[in-house]
């Protein structure tokens, strides 16, 4: 274990580029696989959940190699294509590769088994699973269906039309990949819309879909040639220093290159509405998805209402909001986020923790909770990260605020998603400091 602690900062300034965007990273290994030849990936996110589906695509017959100059090469197999993996495929702490690889493996003719961390292993599957056995697959998982789970494929799948029940991205991409391998159309129906890089990424390689509101429609067996890509800084992971800023007096920092899907900027839609000076520049398309820098400086907030309506595309972002919430004036109230019960850890319930240890005045309830902000939070406290990355990241942002250093009990597993974060921030003026135990 790798304590982490951080202390007040001055103020924070400079320009940082944070590392490629989790979810578009995942979806671009997997599609280049599908494709056949050689397709070039630049700025893909080298953190752990990543590197997992790399050689969980590699275990399945894809070349996969990173060249001298930082891109990632993979050399596809092409749809129908993957090969049985000779071991379980261990994704980590990754839900989302785990939960995408599913879908992708359900429709070919193999036995393949999933492993993860402790974490992962506690996660419950059976969202993705209830629709992908419509295809015809079958899932042998232990109680629950979770993991360690074994994916028995089917030869002749069958296409599909299936509303998914409750709004998540990693559902409808598991039933989309699926839909690669299966004969004529399947569709999706999504209660609202969630982020859509995996139906951008499908338009970009060349599958045939069609878009019409919530419905998702795709045709099965395209002949997918390879494509270069060039990943955009990942939103969720700029939140953290774009909130360290925000509450940091005296901050003034950019952040280039950051992905601006407008399935993926609710944070900074909410971060505006309680008064964030935040700008976007030299705004561009990369790839099919919208980029710009961001310009972010310190600024007096207030507490919100956050529609519930805007959970899907700042889901994961909650809990660095709520260390927002905490130096805000007035209530931020946050509700309709179940599925945050349900992510690495119960997001919900070690966020309020967290949070009351610190000295922050917050409310628990089912699907939220509610935030009181302060003038001055005591910190002082060691937070139980859970094995979560995005709790770990968010109390060490409280710490750059709080009037007594915070500590988290296991730093490492911030190199999921954010490799370098520590580096990062003290860049920009922060004090976070660590210790192996």
């Amino acid at each position: 274990m790798n304590q982490l602690i951080s202390e007040k900062a001055d103020n924070l300034t400079g320009r940082i580029k944070v590392p490629g965007d989790k979810s578009i990273s995942h979806r671009a290994l997997i599609m280049a696989t599908m494709a056949i030849g050689q397709s070039r990936i630049s700025g893909l996110l080298e953190g752990e959940d990543v590197l997992n589906t790399a050689r969980a695509m590699t275990a399945m017959g894809a070349d996969i190699s990173k060249a001298e100059n930082g891109d990632w090469l993979v050399h596809g197999v092409g749809i129908g294509g993957l090969c049985q993996p000779d071991m379980p495929l261990d994704m980590g702490n990754s839900g989302t590769g785990a939960r995408l690889i599913m879908g992708l493996v359900s429709t070919y003719p193999h036995e393949t088994s999933f492993i993860g961390d402790g974490s992962l292993s506690s996660r419950p599957m059976r969202r993705v699973t209830n629709p992908l056995e419509k295809f015809g697959a079958e899932f042998h998982g232990a109680r629950g269906m979770t993991l360690p789970l074994t994916v028995s494929g089917i030869m002749d799948p069958l296409p599909i039309e299936y509303e998914v029940p409750v709004a998540s991205a990693q559902v409808k991409s598991a039933i989309l990949l699926a839909a690669l391998n299966t004969p004529g159309k399947t569709t999706v129906i999504e209660p609202v819309p969630t982020r859509n890089h995996t139906e951008r990424m499908f338009k970009h390689f060349g599958v045939d879909i069609e878009i019409n509101g919530t419905a998702i429609t795709v045709t099965g067996h395209p002949e997918l040639g390879p494509r270069d890509m060039l990943v955009p800084s990942d939103p969720s992971s700029a939140a953290f220093p774009v909130i360290a800023a925000l509450i940091t007096p005296g901050s003034d920092i950019t952040i280039e290159n950051v992905g601006m899907n407008p399935s993926r900027t609710g944070i900074y839609t909410t971060l505006r509405e309680m008064g964030a000076d935040i700008t976007f520049v030299n705004e561009r398309l990369e790839c099919g998805e919208s980029v710009a820098d961001i310009r972010v400086r310190y600024s007096t907030l207030k507490g919100i209402t956050v529609p519930q309506s805007r959970a899907p595309s700042m889901i994961d972002e909650y809990p660095v909001l709520c260390i927002a919430a905490s130096f805000a004036s007035g209530e931020t109230v946050m509700g309709g986020l179940g599925e945050l019960r349900v992510k690495e850890s119960d997001r919900i319930a070690v966020m309020v923790k967290g949070l009351q240890a610190c000295g922050v005045t917050v409310l628990e309830y089912d699907d939220g909770m509610t935030v009181t902000g302060a003038t001055t939070i005591p910190g002082g406290a060691t937070v139980k990260t859970h094995l979560d990355h995005r709790i770990a990241m968010s109390f060490l942002i409280l710490g750059l605020r709080a009037d007594n250093s915070v500590t988290v009990d296991d730093g490492t597993v911030i190199e999921t998603s954010f490799p370098g974060f520590q580096r990062i921030m003290n860049g920009l003026g922060a004090n976070i400091g660590g210790k192996s135990l």
